[in-house]
């Protein structure tokens, strides 16, 4: 392969990655979990941004509950961001399995 094409490539994949990453960036999605009592939000970079939760949802009696509630809306958050990930960035990555990212 001539040394001037492989370095064409190499900064047109470089330009594919950077426009991923800005993609990645400003996707926010929402997970939920009981119902919708409780909802967190997740950025592309797996941060969470916001949490909600329904005053019906604290029963100072039963606290694992509402952490287990927690869990799933995060859990629930990260697939969908992993989703949009994949939808977003799959054409650009050509079929790569980021294992990292459950994909």
């Amino acid at each position: 392969m001539n040394p001037f094409d492989l370095m064409k490539n190499l900064k047109d994949v470089q330009g594919q990655v950077s426009k991923m990453k800005e993609e990645i960036e400003k996707i926010s999605e929402t997970g939920s979990s009981g119902g919708n009592m409780v909802q967190v939000t997740m950025n592309g970079k797996f941060e969470v941004t916001g949490v909600k939760i329904d005053p019906i949802a604290v029963d100072p009696r039963d606290v694992p509950m509402l952490q287990d509630l927690i869990v799933a809306a995060c859990h629930n958050a990260q697939e969908k961001v992993q989703e949009q990930i994949k939808e977003s960035a799959g054409p650009m990555l050509g079929g790569m399995n980021l294992a990292g990212l459950g994909m």
